[in-house]
């Protein structure tokens, strides 16, 4: 009898699984925040938990839909309130940018010098110098821009000079203008508007994703 208890409840430890994962939706494991991961863990353990809960396998069955409800409700907290995301899942931090490394940073990160020279190697970068700008994003992973003169198709080897590039600035996500990023580059709304009505936007509910370069041109991906 016990056996079919726990194959019943081992199937219902399964099932729930299987139905946060679909609500929460699919990640990889690189790109899961701090909260996510940790959920993950947490859901998990409750579930093989209970799986061999016979007595009352309604508790563990509640927890792991508190976990999910959860993670889903910060997910929509960070969509509707994008400043937010700064506090829950966290900012990118620039560890280096033009030959300079920012000691306080990779601290803030909590990296050290051994741990970052890895990152960089892991993707191809044995040169620091080859480096224009390395960013350690909120989900843990290393983003690195390559000097023009180190991109891929090397320009070197056909004599160029290429100029410098760098990183774009979202002004707009999910149809919200981000103010502050606007502020930052010298740019108000009024010159945001100017240039959406010239790519044929009303108005920055239209537009899912904004991104401005250093020559204040700007990049529309409109909302569907």
């Amino acid at each position: 009898m016990e056996i079919i208890k726990v194959l019943l409840t081992s199937l219902l430890s399964v099932g729930a699984l299987f139905a946060v994962a679909k609500i929460m939706g699919h990640k990889q494991m690189s790109q899961l925040d701090f909260f996510d991961y940790i959920s993950g863990i947490t859901i998990g353990s409750i579930a093989a938990e209970l799986a061999t809960e016979l007595e009352e396998p309604l508790k563990p069955l509640i927890a792991i839909a508190v976990y999910g409800a959860a993670a889903i409700l910060l997910s929509k907290i960070t969509s509707l309130f994008p400043k937010s995301r700064k506090y829950i899942n966290g900012t990118p931090t620039i560890l280096m940018n033009n030959g300079k490394l920012y000691r306080e940073n990779l601290k803030k990160a909590k990296l050290d010098l051994s741990e970052f020279m890895v990152m960089c190697r892991q993707q191809g970068y044995f040169n620091l110098s080859d480096i224009q700008t390395a960013v350690f994003e909120f989900n843990g992973k290393l983003s690195i821009l390559p000097v023009s003169k180190k991109r891929p198709a090397n320009p070197e080897d056909l004599n160029l000079s290429p100029a410098p590039e760098f990183i774009h600035t979202e002004v707009i996500m999910d149809g919200r203008i981000l103010d502050e990023n606007l502020k930052r580059m010298g740019l108000d709304d009024k010159w945001l508007q100017k240039q959406l009505n010239a790519q044929g936007y009303k108005k920055a509910e239209e537009v899912f994703l904004a991104l401005c370069d250093e020559n204040n041109q700007l990049t529309v991906f409109a909302m569907e």
